[in-house]
């Protein structure tokens, strides 16, 4: 890997641990920060179409359900779309309040991450998920 791609994969990176860490702090404005204006997120079959819009659910979440919750994140890959796009693939769950590891696979997602780059700064254009199949499926 080139030193620059090294360079952005690092950014991008530090775009979702910086998203991750405000999921922890129950922060819905610093989740947003690093997502474009325009950005998507479908999650349960539901879209979210702005990071306004993002922002508002993810609030309304933070204040009930998802109070005190955390994420787990295992990056399976990053792919790069020219020198201004890339995608991530991850493995995440939702770790409700008190909990420390993922107590089912069956809670566990495929999440799929869409980063663009904009006036050199890596922001999150679009976030898909899935559930993982169970073992035994």
């Amino acid at each position: 890997m080139s030193n620059h791609r090294a360079a952005d994969e690092a950014a991008i990176q530090a775009v979702l641990a910086d998203s991750y860490k405000a999921w922890e702090a129950g922060d819905a404005d610093a989740m947003v920060a690093n997502y474009t204006v325009d950005a998507t997120a479908i999650m349960a079959g539901s879209l979210r179409d702005s990071r306004e819009v993002i922002r508002q659910s993810m609030a309304l979440a933070f204040a009930g359900p998802l109070a005190g919750s955390s994420t787990y994140n295992k990056q399976l890959s990053v792919r790069f779309i020219g020198e201004d796009a890339a995608i991530v693939i991850s493995e995440s769950a939702i770790l409700f309040a008190g909990e420390t590891e993922v107590p089912t696979d069956e809670r566990k997602v495929n999440a799929t991450w869409v980063l663009e780059k904009r006036n050199h700064q890596w922001l999150i254009a679009a976030y898909h998920n899935s559930p993982v199949l169970a073992p035994s499926q």
